[in-house]
């Protein structure tokens, strides 16, 4: 799941499929530690608590369900606190916004450069993101047909889980 080149769990590894939970937060945590390190970046308590949060989770939460978890942890109530740690970990690449849910989700490949495509099931809201960059398609075509430059792409398909696939079918 993990190799001594990339730190972080292999995307296509963790998404609806059973891992190793503790591992997989853990794993992301020293990776976002080191990363933070290397770049100079601050990873605040604060930031570091609510990336823990969406960790843990491995579904969107709306930035006052995190605000409620950083209270709990001690971190305040202010909503403030919850959007700029959010901000933070969107702007670094730690997190991503899923614009469907105005929510946000741990992102599973940080550090690499990727347009994020998520999986919504719309019975749990559970999210996971795509393991392969979407490709390029009629979009991306039609942008650059009409001299368009697409600065960022948002792919977001809607279904149904394995878990509550397989409760529908019990």
């Amino acid at each position: 799941m993990t190799s001594a080149r990339n730190p972080v769990p292999d995307p296509s590894a963790i998404g609806f499929a059973a891992h190793d939970h503790a591992d997989c937060v853990e794993t992301a945590i020293a990776a976002a530690e080191a990363r933070c390190a290397a770049e100079k970046l601050r990873l605040t308590p604060v930031r570091r608590r609510a990336l823990e949060i969406l960790l843990q989770e491995h579904r969107a939460m709306g930035a006052y369900a995190v605000l409620e978890k950083l209270n709990e942890s001690g971190f305040g109530s202010q909503p403030p606190v919850a959007y700029r740690a959010l901000d933070f970990l969107v702007a670094h690449g730690f997190a991503h916004k899923v614009e469907r849910l105005n929510a946000f989700v741990a992102c599973t490949r940080p550090g690499e450069s990727h347009a994020p495509a998520f999986m919504i099931c719309r019975i749990c809201a559970a999210v996971a993101e795509a393991g392969a960059t979407v490709a390029p398609d009629a979009l991306g075509e039609a942008a650059e047909a009409s001299g368009f430059t697409i600065e960022r792409t948002v792919v977001e398909a809607e279904g149904i889980c394995p878990a509550c696939s397989e409760k529908a079918d019990a």
